[in-house]
């Protein structure tokens, strides 16, 4: 016995099942996690023009083929009511040249022209670049250099809003990879290589970026942000930054700075202007300054802080932040000293 066909009104309601399930929306504006969707820069309108183009043209693709395989249905069913059941075979060569390669040599000819030309549009900034930054991947957290200006901070990246921003990227271990979704696309960051890129902001604001490449235990927790500031806030910020770390200006300050020189933590951190000069972990300089540590694991709180710092490995396993061996007294001290450095 035949199996029956599926009904043509059962067939569009699942082709419109699949299309609801499958669409895009862009993110609500409070939600934490970045959208590529909800675009801020210059790069990621490009990202979103290629997106945008690659799916609709996929969706009438789909569409198409579904609106002839409805047809063949129709077709067969109106024969087999007509009592027609041995129709004549129909030669399907004008099928295979239409529909299995002429039309695919031209979709695809135009999806690799218009691809082509969004890819040299993300090649070069919308505008002469302002500013060089590098960005160095450990793992797991990002190294800032603002090399023309002479310091290093970690974790976040400030620029000037409506300004093109030179970055250079390079890892000091494993392959990396840099991804703004509101900004910019993704690029690798690579040991012993520099591979150049750039972001341009259009509007103040914080942007949340991350690594898009597998690199260990603690990928997911590797994030940095993107602060987007006016110029002058942004020129103040920089002035600010180039400055050496606040002179403790309390006991509790004096005593905490003390407590940091003569603890482990000299060996893996920098604070400019004391005898702290460690490169294995971020630069603490203006640690207090900072809206998150850990690499965007935690807020950026003296709770927090103090968390960090006595058992890093129940909050980020695997890191190469060792606990402290610090009495409570000496705890406090240290908070008082690391929260002050603005």
């Amino acid at each position: 016995m035949q199996k029956p066909l599926l009904p043509a009104r059962q067939l569009l309601e699942l082709t419109l099942i699949t299309v609801a399930l499958t669409a895009c929306s862009e993110a609500p504006a409070g939600r934490t996690t970045p959208s590529m969707l909800d675009a801020h820069g210059a790069g990621a309108r490009i990202v979103i023009h290629e997106w945008s183009f690659l799916f609709w043209t996929a969706a009438a693709i789909v569409l198409l083929v579904t609106v002839l395989l409805g047809a063949i249905l129709l077709r067969h069913r109106r024969r087999q009511h007509s009592g027609n059941s041995n129709p004549q075979p129909v030669s399907a060569t004008r099928w295979v040249w239409l529909g299995g390669i002429a039309m695919p040599l031209v979709v695809l000819s135009i999806v690799f022209v218009f691809t082509i030309g969004n890819t040299w549009a993300l090649s070069a900034p919308p505008s002469a670049e302002s500013e060089t930054i590098t960005v160095i991947g450990h793992r797991w957290w990002w190294e800032v250099q603002y090399p023309d200006k002479g310091f290093i901070t970690a974790n976040q990246i400030v620029v000037p809003v409506g300004q093109s921003i030179h970055l250079d990227l390079t890892s000091v271990d494993v392959i990396h990879s840099f991804w703004v979704p509101q900004l910019q696309y993704k690029r690798d960051l690579i040991s012993g290589q520099i591979n150049p890129t750039w972001l341009e902001a259009d509007d103040v604001g914080t942007y949340r970026g991350l690594c898009a490449e597998f690199c260990g235990r603690q990928h997911a927790h590797m994030m940095f942000n993107v602060i987007a500031l006016q110029p002058d806030a942004y020129q103040a910020w920089l002035a600010n930054e180039s400055n050496p770390a606040r002179a403790p200006q309390t006991d509790a300050e004096r005593s905490g700075q003390q407590v940091f020189l003569s603890s482990p933590c000299v060996y893996c951190h920098t604070i400019r202007g004391t005898p702290a000069a460690g490169q294995t972990g971020p630069d603490l300089t203006h640690l207090a300054s900072r809206q998150t540590i850990a690499a965007g694991t935690l807020e950026n709180n003296i709770g927090n802080l103090g968390g960090w710092i006595m058992d890093p490995q129940h909050i980020k396993p695997g890191s190469d932040m060792p606990a402290a061996t610090l009495t409570g007294e000496q705890l406090q001290a240290l908070l008082a000293y690391l929260t002050s450095l603005n």
